[in-house]
């Protein structure tokens, strides 16, 4: 399979894209791009484009590779669903009217 003929730098930028991610990674990854003259959007579309023109990831992916990134992802999930059980221990529960009221769910 061929690479896209699409050019990332000078293709309309016309759609957003956002995404959570943890703050420090965040400003860790910035400092490594800055290094480089590199916003954190730079550096996304370089990705962008090196996996348009590669038909796939830019970088080697191994089994050793994905298995490390499922136990982190594993492990970033369990300390998501910890601390959401922490905050509802603390009185964070919602019921299900609280829940359809925030959400303008409720019946007129």
């Amino acid at each position: 399979m061929q690479g896209s003929s699409i050019n990332v730098a000078s293709a309309p930028k016309t759609a957003m894209f956002q995404m959570r991610i943890n703050p420090e990674i965040k400003r860790e990854a910035e400092d490594v791009f800055s290094a480089y003259g590199l916003s954190l959007t730079d550096a996304f579309n370089i990705f962008l484009q090196q996996s348009l023109n590669s038909n796939g990831f830019p970088f080697l992916l191994s089994p050793e590779n994905a298995e490390y990134m499922k136990s982190k992802a594993a492990a970033q999930l369990m300390a998501e669903i910890d601390k959401g059980w922490k905050s509802a221990e603390e009185g964070g529960w919602l019921t299900l009217e609280e829940v359809e009221s925030q959400l303008g769910l409720t019946d007129v």
